[in-house]
């Protein structure tokens, strides 16, 4: 049960996004580098039994392949490559679940269907096992859902797997997961602990060693058996198979789905799992069963702690203190109860290290108080135009002071500071606010603001009478806050303690102490002291504070 059953959410998210502008050389490149990376997982887990990357992760890789065939091809229709090293062929073909977003997937799917259960989704190795007249024939491995490995083998090595059942008569079919047995697990603490590949390597390695006798077994499915929900689960506790009741609840609706769901989360299990799985009892014969053609179950997984998402643009911004940083704008994406568009990389040399571009698919999580964060690059398109971000030789701590074309990032951020609440609290002055008096010529420094006029802000597009009004009493009153406040609107890199026990209440003092003096101050050592000299007698910052002291004269 792994990458074919999340087709539903990649053919609509798939729908959604746009074409990428390519050459069709280009669009052959890259449908060829991904098309070849996606057979090599397909192989690896197939073929070896190995998750080299998440269901999650492969599933929007398989939808972005889906989606350039659609925009490039559209009468090719890549599928999963399921060639495996198997050749015994199931006698009941494996048909997967079909994963489903979210609650109210859960519950249109749940409608007019009776007698429905829920069970932990064990993350482990499906498996057949084929008793005949009540002893163990066979035990094959999932493979492609028609053929697997055979693991006989192996199976008798595992307690959980019993060898004689008594169910003497004929053959008896069963599916079920293999799955690494925990003390105590829980899920949403402890996460997937790497227990499938654990399991996996051990039913190929020759020498397993102890793990053989450390892993479980979860049956799920077992065509043609009783008709009842009782008969079922006592006629695997009576053939010697663990027994499941525990983990099979009846569930009428989409809020006991989601109360169990919760609860398995959270709770200690004997297995890792990643989600839940509501099926009924299939009136399907056994033998008419085929892959993802189960309609009889789906699966509702546990959120991810990342998503990917595919980058659409690499976008530079310039600090109010010169700092060049990178934002990443996603197609968006949900994780958790978060919209994700923007992630920030960090400074440009680190957006270099990263090596990410518009097109690449990248993984994201939530770090502290729910900030999105980048966590690496899933998948790199061919072609690498990287853009080009703005000088850094231009920009720095003393920049910028002006609106002139190259600066008015910093500009902007300048303004933003200022107009917070622990500077000079200009209440409604945020971001768009301070753009349009840009954009309307109104400002030709950093505190020209303050001469504006009630007529001169009314004129500006965007702002009536009623705004004019209350954003000129704001910057009269600004005037009136402590001084201390004006020099954190200019700017000046006083660190909080030496602000705190500053008493000056003009600009002269401040200017008149030397490097040393500054040293003195609780929080500056000799290297900021060097810097806070500099930046008060820096021209454009002396001119500033000339204009400042100005303007506050009668």
């Amino acid at each position: 049960m792994h990458y074919v059953i999340g087709l539903v959410w990649m053919f609509s998210s798939a729908a959604i996004a746009g074409c990428p502008v390519w050459t069709p050389a280009r669009a052959e490149a890259e449908i060829s580098a991904l098309g070849a990376q996606l057979t090599q997982w397909d192989d690896a887990y197939y073929r070896q039994g190995k998750s080299q990357i998440s269901d999650a992760d492969y599933d929007a890789l398989q939808g972005k392949m889906e989606q350039w065939q659609r925009c490039f091809h559209p009468a090719s229709d890549r599928r999963p490559q399921l060639s495996t090293d198997g050749h015994v062929l199931h006698p009941v073909a494996h048909v997967g679940v079909r994963k489903l977003a979210g609650k109210a997937a859960v519950a249109k799917w749940m409608e007019n269907k009776q007698d429905l259960v829920v069970q932990p989704k064990v993350d482990g190795v499906a498996v057949t096992l084929v008793y005949r007249d009540g002893i163990l024939a066979k035990m094959i491995s999932r493979g492609d859902g028609i053929t697997g490995e055979d693991w006989t083998a192996s199976a008798r090595a595992i307690g959980a797997i019993p060898g004689v059942i008594p169910l003497s008569s004929g053959q008896q079919v069963f599916q079920g997961e293999l799955y690494l047995m925990m003390n105590d697990h829980h899920q949403a603490a402890d996460g997937g602990k790497n227990a499938r590949a654990i399991v996996a390597g051990a039913m190929r390695a020759k020498n397993p060693g102890g793990v053989l006798r450390n892993i479980g077994l979860f049956v799920w499915a077992w065509p043609d058996g009783p008709k009842t929900l009782a008969q079922r689960l006592s006629g695997l506790r009576n053939a010697g198979f663990p027994d499941i009741s525990d983990w099979t609840r009846r569930v009428k609706d989409a809020e006991e789905v989601e109360a169990w769901r919760k609860r398995w989360f959270h709770q200690a299990l004997p297995f890792v799992t990643d989600g839940v799985v509501v099926h009924a009892i299939p009136d399907l014969k056994g033998n008419s069963w085929m892959p993802d053609a189960g309609d009889w179950a789906v699966a509702w997984k546990y959120p991810p702690p990342q998503v990917s998402g595919e980058v659409q643009s690499v976008s530079f911004s310039v600090g109010r203190t010169g700092k060049i940083s990178v934002v990443l704008t996603l197609q968006p994406v949900q994780l958790d109860d978060k919209r994700i568009t923007r992630v920030s990389v960090g400074s440009v040399a680190r957006w270099r290290q990263r090596d990410v571009i518009a097109g690449d698919q990248v993984r994201i999580s939530l770090a502290g108080q729910g900030i999105p964060r980048l966590d690496s690059v899933l998948w790199r398109v061919a072609q690498r135009d990287p853009p080009r971000p703005p000088d850094s030789t231009l920009f720095h701590a003393l920049s910028c002071f002006h609106p002139t074309p190259d600066c008015r990032q910093q500009f902007l951020a300048r303004l933003e500071w200022l107009s917070g609440k622990s500077v000079l609290n200009l209440t409604g002055m945020g971001r768009q606010r301070w753009q349009q008096l840009m954009q309307s010529g109104s400002l030709s420094h950093l505190f020209s603001w303050l001469t504006l006029s009630e007529e001169q802000l009314q004129a500006i597009a965007g702002i009536g009478k009623a705004k004019a009004q209350a954003f000129r009493q704001q910057f009269r009153l600004s005037r009136q806050l402590p001084f201390k406040r004006w020099v954190r609107a200019l700017g000046v890199p006083i660190p909080a303690r030496a602000m705190h026990s500053i008493l000056d209440d003009s600009w002269a003092p401040l200017l008149s102490r030397s490097v040393q003096e500054w040293q003195q101050q609780p929080g500056v050592g000799p290297g900021r002291a060097e810097k806070i000299y500099a930046y008060l007698h820096h021209q454009e910052v002396e001119w500033l504070i000339k204009w400042l002291e100005a303007s506050a004269s009668p």
